[in-house]
């Protein structure tokens, strides 16, 4: 026996314009690792980075490439840098 089709009175009703959109509360939603980088970097210098977190990428001929690539792959200093970002934030 097929599926009956569903009544009106079972669908959603459609968003109105005027409906609150989602709204994460999380600050890094929708933020890519390298905006938060690159602001981090802008603000800190790659120096300062480089003293807050100390990583090779960041103290010896650092680049955003060769940064990302290292954070991509290394969850413990991706987490520190976003908890950097975080207090930047904060301020």
């Amino acid at each position: 026996m097929p599926d009956p089709a569903p009544r009106p009175e079972d669908a959603s009703p459609p968003l109105s314009p005027e409906a609150p959109a989602f709204r994460s509360r999380d600050p890094l939603h929708g933020v890519t690792l390298e905006t938060i980088l690159r602001h981090l970097v802008d603000y800190h210098g790659w120096p300062g980075l480089a003293d807050r977190i100390p990583v090779r990428c960041f103290m010896f001929d650092p680049t955003i490439t060769s940064s990302l690539k290292f954070l991509r792959k290394t969850p413990w200093a991706r987490l520190k840098l976003e908890n950097l970002y975080r207090d930047l934030l904060a301020r």
